[in-house]
């Protein structure tokens, strides 16, 4: 199912003769992308947003909708959807242009220093500055590797949850090691609208990836018998009637039982792929790019790489460094987009008249 966002939030793009003139284009709508906007609007650069995805919230929504996160700044607790449309309703004062459902292909420096982009729907930009927003890249979940078993892929084999309503009273074998894995297995156990008829996890060894507490919870429910957990890896599996019956699982000992299930969900977390962004001449180190840190410039002066698609030496993938990152970054580009202006001298929301007429809200008297 996909996400319920607002429209009259989302300005999409109308079709248009020749490349799209801009200062900015972002790629990659994810929280991070979507809060590159906000700094570039603050200081009046306008952008358009390219994502892979049909709509904006990238790994967030794609991945995680309903799952809480809990270490955005001065927000206890926030579900993935909850923090994109947040972040929708901020940026609505600078009225970004989205491009969903495309990839970027090409991206060639021209002789007056714009850059010209390509999308895969042909969409054309010229544009002053780039801004590599895409996560991970272009992530793949990694596929339980038994043949024949894709067959079932979006029918009772799922490696992603959109909707957990689509699972409940339903005989689960969640296969993973990692948070994902653990936290959807706990939540198909809880008592609630989503719970499970039963849920088995699998993973290949005793130890896990995931946060201590949510495995100690895992645990606890096993040793309650409302839930089981097994050590092997799926090796086969049977089917009846064009449906996947069940699971065979290899188990330490050597020895293989069959796991009767409705449905199977895999979480061996995403492979990163950066696809075409391998090929625009930037410097990469481990399938990710490498930029400094006063500016989060790449190795291509006027393109920039902001959230978990970055490196640089202390790098920590948290949606609040991305957060910061976007800052530097919008002050890195300012004085490509505007040559004249010269140093460009920081101003904050809660004092500036300027901000507060750029964000479109009045200026507050102070005793």
């Amino acid at each position: 199912m996909e996400p319920q966002l607002n429209q009259e939030v989302l300005s999409t793009a109308a079709a248009h003769d020749g490349p799209i003139e801009t200062d900015a284009v972002i790629v990659g709508a994810g929280p991070v992308g979507l809060f590159q906007v906000f700094e570039l609007g603050l200081l009046e650069i306008k952008a358009h947003v390219i994502d892979s995805l049909a709509y904006p919230g990238g790994q967030c929504v794609e991945l995680y909708p309903d799952k809480p996160i809990y270490d955005i700044p001065a927000v206890p607790v926030c579900t993935g959807q909850e923090l994109t449309d947040n972040l929708l309703k901020q940026i609505e004062p600078f009225g970004p242009t989205f491009h969903f459902g495309q990839e970027v292909t090409t991206v060639q420096k021209q002789e007056d220093g714009r850059f010209f982009v390509e999308t895969s729907k042909g969409t054309r930009f010229l544009t002053k500055t780039i801004f590599i927003a895409a996560g991970v890249g272009a992530f793949q979940p990694r596929t339980l590797k038994v043949e024949g078993l894709e067959k079932f892929d979006g029918r009772q084999l799922f490696y992603r949850v959109k909707n957990p309503a689509d699972f409940a009273g339903k005989n689960l074998v969640i296969v993973g090691g990692g948070d994902s894995a653990l936290d959807w297995t706990l939540n198909f156990v809880a008592e609630g609208p989503n719970k499970a008829e039963s849920v088995i996890l699998i993973h290949r060894r005793d130890g896990f990836k995931a946060a201590p507490a949510s495995v100690a919870k895992m645990r606890e429910l096993c040793d309650a018998y409302e839930m089981q957990f097994i050590v092997g890896q799926i090796t086969g599996f049977d089917e009846r009637d064009g449906r996947l019956t069940g699971v065979k699982v290899t188990g330490s000992d050597g020895v293989t039982r069959v796991v009767p299930l409705d449905v199977l969900l895999v979480f061996f977390g995403l492979s990163p792929k950066l696809g075409p962004i391998a090929e625009w001449g930037l410097d990469i180190e481990r399938k990710q790019l490498v930029v400094d840190t006063e500016k989060f410039s790449t190795s291509v002066p006027g393109i920039f790489a902001v959230g978990d698609i970055n490196v640089y030496p202390g790098k920590k993938k948290l949606i609040l460094s991305g957060f910061h990152e976007c800052a530097l970054a919008a002050f890195g580009a300012a004085p490509i987009i505007f040559p004249e202006k010269g140093k460009i001298h920081l101003q904050y929301t809660t004092t500036s008249p300027k901000l507060h007429k750029v964000l479109g809200v009045e200026s507050p008297v102070f005793d």
